[in-house]
């Protein structure tokens, strides 16, 4: 292995620059003290210590500057499936291996580590540098990348850059220029946004896992507990620092213990909040009942269960809330991975479901929210439906308003007067009371009550006792209530003058259950649209058939009227139910759900289009139809159309589809021959004697081999390339997949080949059941591992045979849990025959195969000439007279 020349680097770094602060070197306090305070590059405790810091001024603008040096071939950068920089992993947790190793994922981690741990800098500055010796000269990779808290932390390359010659004071103007062009796509901010709800989800996980498996914390008291200390630890700017874990002490005084600080901490967060009073006693009465709690707060060994969970929670949450978070229900998460261990009583199992962010967006575009809607929510959970409304009508606000001025008092009017919410359960009550002041206030419309004695009026602040203007409704209710939750929505629509409502709810509260809402409803109001919901949205939460239900509000619906049903149950997205998975394990985009969802707004909003120029994913799926005033016909299978006259594709499909089942159900039949009465044994006439005596075993001797010394074992070769380019209807070339059907094909594509065939794959993610022998040259995947033979006598016959013996040594150690790895593979047995005691007996592997296959191809071949009998038998009867055959049979007789 080639010897670091780390220390060259770094030396000709600093020849390259005017001024810098050397590894041990202060560079100022607040930056010292984040970068000690954030997680080290190996996930510890320790200090955070890049190898060059340095400021970069133009004006009053003060860029920080991390240089992370490394000096050996290979060391430069790691990046993710998509090429670009990444310090997670694909479970969302911290990647920890790339940080340490390679030059720019570790200054990346210095300058993000800035950002999230001081208050004066916004922007970095990130710079990793790496250099080998090749033919005795030095080579140098060179990676300069700008993180900023207005593009959410995510590394913008800045350039190609060879040397660092940019960072001198003369070339500052132009350095700066370039960054200051580095702008977000949209793209990239939803990726980052996914990106940041999985290491929300991840680390929120870990925190639950710990309170309940080390601290035995109930889980009644962990919503008001993580609530409490994140409010606690958050502060307000110039009046009232957070919260430091040095001051938990364990102390034992009913003024000085660890509950009575923090909730000392939490009173002075929502007095500088300007709650009103009787919001702030009622949360501060909520949360001193939990944290009251002695064994919370009685210290063990010196540490209470308080401090141990406000470590974490300073750690690993604070930081996300103190950065400028994009649209992330935040307390929505916290609340749905501690609602995974909750035991809800029976009957309510569909009513505390939050819904997910990408549907709260999508309802609100549906009702065309802008900068001049009021939106509110009877059952508002942790306040989801009113953050994505919020964005909607703050980015309409500075699309349209140019004024500076203006804009900042508008904003300030969306946050203040144009949101209310209603939650009934305390504890979600002060999530969204929570979620909201994180996203800028707007918590003073957020009413702990009961949304059936809600009178349509502010409850705080200057706007009490007025009537809140509604125009737009928003509505994820408790299943369980009157009319599946409709009540709820006939009593807000009935306070409301005019505007738009979307509520997601139970399907067949629009036909059969909706207990007589749905006539009232139509009595003021308009239906506009019927969507069908995909079966699995709140999969492993809720497990209802949804739709969403559109309305005009304020206006009486005409049955002469068209409604739009559209079928949106194949939504492009995957969605599993793994507890522990990241949501990028859990929602996989496998069919262009971003497109098809923006399909499903434009229809909605306007229509199919001339021509149908709006339809494209849902061409066969969108009805327009009547509907009675009865409200019993809502949903879209009442509305179907279905062309009864089949065609002969339906016809070749069927057909297809029963020959395969009937030739499979052949092959695998060991016990006769159903046209002839012939066992197996009594068609071994096919067979040669050294068939026979192959498969019968005879004078064979075998021994156990280690794969390890016949192949070796590598990753197939991928494309780094989403499913969606990657994967094409009319593909030629296979792609081996993480699949333990098909022979391990996942679908077909256009792209070349990365592999040649004649080939044993397997999938180190899966069980045995994923070992295939690909004959044909393929495209590979990630974690498909192939087997590369040391020596070139293995051919298809050989190959399955050995695979054969591959599976049985691997069959039920392997599962999600136990990994399939290649260095399990390797080390494992296989029984193969052997000759002269020494050399694998090919001949012998050859012959065996061969002979299996001559016995299933007598089969099949038997079997269709069955078929073609009885096929000209058919014939014969149809075409030949009754009179004439009976004939022919009399003469046969004879």
């Amino acid at each position: 292995m080639a010897k670091s020349i780390e220390e060259q680097v770094e030396d000709w770094c600093k020849n390259q620059l005017e001024n810098y602060f050397t590894k041990t070197e202060s560079i100022n306090s607040e930056i010292d003290k984040a970068l000690k305070t954030a997680p080290s590059k190996k996930g510890g405790s320790g200090q955070n210590l890049p190898d060059i810091k340095c400021f970069v001024s133009v004006g009053f603008r003060n860029i920080p500057v991390m240089i992370e040096c490394k000096g050996t071939k290979g060391d430069f950068a790691k990046t993710d499936e998509n090429g670009l920089i990444s310090n997670t992993n694909k479970k969302g947790e911290t990647d920890y291996t790339a940080i340490t190793k390679y030059a720019v994922n570790g200054a990346i981690h210095y300058a993000k580590s800035i950002l999230d741990f001081t208050e004066t800098y916004k922007e970095t500055i990130a710079i990793g540098v790496n250099g080998y010796k090749q033919d005795n000269d030095l080579q140098l990779e060179i990676g300069v990348y700008y993180l900023s808290k207005d593009n959410l932390a995510i590394p913008k390359k800045v350039g190609d850059f060879s040397d660092l010659s940019f960072l001198k004071k003369k070339n500052l103007k132009e350095f700066f220029e370039k960054i200051d062009e580095l702008k977000l796509t949209l793209e990239e901010i939803e990726s980052r946004k996914l990106a940041l709800e999985d290491e929300i989800e991840t680390k929120l996980k870990r925190l639950n896992q710990t309170m309940h498996d080390d601290l035995s914390i109930t889980v009644k008291s962990r919503v008001m507990l993580i609530v409490g200390l994140i409010m606690a630890g958050l502060g307000v700017e110039d009046v009232s620092e957070g919260l430091k874990v040095e001051e938990l002490k364990g102390e034992l005084g009913p003024k000085s213990n660890d509950a009575q600080k923090i909730i000392n901490k939490v009173e002075d967060f929502l007095r500088m909040k300007n709650l009103p009073e009787e919001k702030r006693e009622a949360i501060m009465h909520e949360l001193s009942n939990v944290f009251k709690n002695e064994d919370l707060y009685k210290p063990k060994n010196g540490e209470s269960k308080l401090r141990k969970v406000y470590v974490i929670v300073h750690k690993d949450i604070l930081p996300y809330l103190t950065s400028d978070l994009p649209n992330i229900d935040f307390t929505g998460r916290l609340f749905n991975v501690l609602n995974d261990w909750v035991d809800v009583p029976d009957g309510a199992e569909n009513d505390v479901v939050l819904t997910p962010r990408y549907v709260t967006e999508l309802m609100a575009k549906l009702t065309e929210v802008n900068m001049n809607s009021y939106v509110w929510d009877y059952a508002t959970g942790s306040a989801g439906f009113l953050i994505s409304a919020m964005h909607l009508m703050i980015a309409d606000a500075k699309n349209k308003i140019k004024s500076p001025e203006e804009l900042r008092k508008t904003i300030a009017k969306i946050k203040a007067e144009k949101l209310l919410g209603i939650e009934k359960l305390p504890e979600i009550y002060i999530l969204a009371v929570l979620n909201m002041i994180l996203m800028g206030d707007g918590s003073s419309n957020i009413i702990n009550g009961d949304s059936t004695q809600f009178d349509g009026k502010y409850k705080q602040g200057k706007m009490k006792d007025k009537e809140f203007p509604a125009n737009v409704f928003l509505l994820n209710p408790p299943y369980s209530a009157p009319g599946k939750g409709l009540n709820f929505v006939e009593k807000a629509l009935s306070k409301m003058k005019s505007g738009k409502a979307a509520v997601l709810i139970q399907e067949n509260a629009g036909s059969t259950q909706g207990d007589g809402y749905t006539k009232k409803i139509l009595n003021k109001n308009t239906l506009i649209a019927s969507i069908h919901m995909s079966t699995d949205l709140f999969i492993g939460k809720s497990s209802v058939q949804t739709a969403i239900y559109v309305f005009d509000v304020g206006i009486p619906h005409d049955t002469e009227k068209l409604v739009k049903f559209i079928d949106f149950s194949n939504d492009g997205y995957a969605r599993q139910n793994r507890k522990k998975s990241s949501q990028s394990v859990n929602l996989k985009d496998a069919d262009n759900a971003k497109e098809r969802y923006a399909e499903l707004v434009n229809l909605v909003v306007r229509g199919k289009g001339k021509d149908d120029k709006n339809l494209n994913y849902y061409k066969d799926c969108y009805v327009e139809d009547y509907i009675t005033s009865e409200g019993n016909d809502w949903t879209y299978s009442q509305h179907k159309k279905i062309d009864i006259k089949p065609t002969e594709n339906d016809f070749k499909k069927i057909i297809k589809e029963y020959m395969a089942w009937q030739i499979s159900n052949l092959i695998r039949n060991e016990d006769i021959y159903p046209w002839t009465n012939k066992s197996p044994e009594q068609s071994n006439c096919i067979l040669s004697k050294k068939e026979r005596d192959c498969i019968q075993m005879k004078n064979a001797t075998f021994k156990a081999i280690t794969i390890g010394s016949l192949f070796d074992i590598h990753p197939t070769k991928a494309y780094k390339a989403t499913n969606k380019d990657l994967f094409k209807e009319k593909g030629k070339v296979p792609v081996v997949a993480n699949s333990s059907v098909d022979n391990g094909i996942g679908g077909w594509t256009n792209l070349k080949a990365t592999e040649k065939g004649n080939k044993v794959v397997f999938s180190d993610t899966t069980t045995s059941d994923s070992i295939f022998y690909q004959p044909n040259d393929f495209v590979g995947y990630p974690h498909v591992q192939g087997l590369y033979p040391y020596c070139n006598k293995w051919d298809e016959n050989s190959l399955l045979y050995f695979i054969t013996c591959f599976r049985k040594s691997a069959s039920g150690l392997f599962n999600y849990g136990n990994k399939f790895t290649r260095k399990n593979a390797l080390k494992m047995k296989v029984f193969l025959p052997e000759k002269n005691k020494e050399d694998i007996d090919f001949s012998f592997m050859e012959t065996f195969i061969s002979a299996q296959k001559k016995l299933i191809i007598q089969k099949l071949s038997c079997w269709l000439e069955q078929q073609k009998i009885n096929n000209e038998i058919y014939i014969i009867e149809k075409e030949i007279p009754q009179d004439t055959l009976s004939m022919i049979a009399e003469k046969k007789h004879h």
